[in-house]
């Protein structure tokens, strides 16, 4: 039976998408546990090995979202497996297009990385309102681990040196699989990625597909010129993730976040964990933010940032992890 006690990376996802790419990522899976290290943790593992690295993936229970679920998550987690020195968060969110400056678009990925006084994650919905002034975040969060930022940084140069170089690793994940499940998370067609212009929002109670409802006209469209480099492979940007307790549909407010910090994507957990699981955040873009839902990129954009995940494990040497303070003794220093 696996020791708990092996495990070093701690990876967390929230949605079945997110846990079904984080499992197809691991090089060798292992055992599951024959009994809970902890009767009060109601978490649900997976056990495997990325690149020599001892990985234990978390899972929220079914239909929970949000930063308190989250954190309870982590904390169970560190509770079950206490020698987790570093942790991932990792999954899909929102993007936060701002052309030129960000030409963020479905199947994308954004990572985490310090910012203007931000450890890479900013909770955009805790603060205080001033008279005069508006609203001010008031919440600071940790950084990720160093052996994590260090790793970001060789893949930064190795994107550089070698572009393509993730679509190759998603590519390797994909063909080790069936057919079926390839059609499932494979990239859908440049054609259904569409932003519209943040004044145009989706009819409010219609469910109707946006190709339907709110259709192609280019004048309710952002013009975006196609990319004619590698179209096919994700772009990783790095910058700064909001996070908050209420799921972002609104690009009024999402362009003034962007404008106005910075922000490079919205998704909902990462706040509720960096205090007490300092991680690097991973999103994989599935939508704009907006009212248009586009439910077909999430199998996608979930594999892009799984992949890219496994890449940044791939660079780290075990003994780097090993070096890093286990998180709970960093949380109780």
């Amino acid at each position: 039976m696996p020791d708990p006690n092996d495990y070093t990376v701690g990876w967390i996802c929230t949605r079945e998408t997110e846990y079904l790419a984080a499992q197809l990522s691991l090089d060798k899976k292992h055992p599951k546990l024959e009994c809970r290290p902890s009767p009060k943790d109601t978490n649900t593992y997976t056990l495997g090995e990325i690149a020599e690295h001892n990985v234990v993936i978390a899972a929220l229970p079914d239909g929970s979202y949000g930063a308190s679920s989250a954190a309870i998550v982590a904390t169970n987690l560190l509770r079950s497996f206490p020698n987790v020195r570093v942790g991932l968060m990792v999954g899909v969110g929102g993007g936060a297009p701002k052309p030129p400056d960000h030409d963020i678009r479905l199947g994308d990925v954004v990572v985490s990385s310090p910012r203007n006084g931000n450890g890479g994650v900013l909770q955009y919905d805790f603060g205080k309102t001033i008279q005069g002034q508006g609203f001010q975040e008031t919440s600071f969060l940790n950084q990720p681990p160093t052996s994590l930022r260090t790793a970001v940084m060789e893949l930064k140069v190795k994107y550089r040196r070698k572009p393509g170089s993730l679509e190759t690793v998603i590519n390797s994940i994909l063909e080790k699989e069936e057919e079926e499940l390839q059609e499932k998370l494979s990239r859908p067609d440049t054609s259904s990625d569409r932003l519209y212009l943040s004044k145009f929002a989706h009819p409010p109670n219609n469910e109707t597909s946006c190709v339907y409802t709110c259709g192609v006209e280019p004048s309710n469209l952002v013009s975006r010129p196609e990319r004619t480099k590698r179209p096919c492979a994700p772009v990783v940007h790095y910058g700064l993730i909001a996070s908050g307790n209420q799921l972002m549909k609104d690009a009024l407010r999402r362009d003034e976040l962007a404008n106005k910090r910075n922000v490079l994507c919205f998704e909902m957990e990462a706040a509720g964990l960096m205090n007490d699981f300092p991680c690097l955040v991973i999103r994989g873009i599935c939508c704009y933010s907006d009212t248009h839902k586009n439910d077909e990129w999430k199998g996608y954009a979930a594999l892009a940032a799984a992949a890219y995940a496994k890449d940044l494990l791939s660079q780290i040497p075990v003994d780097d992890i090993v070096m890093e303070k286990r998180i709970s003794e960093t949380l109780s220093g």
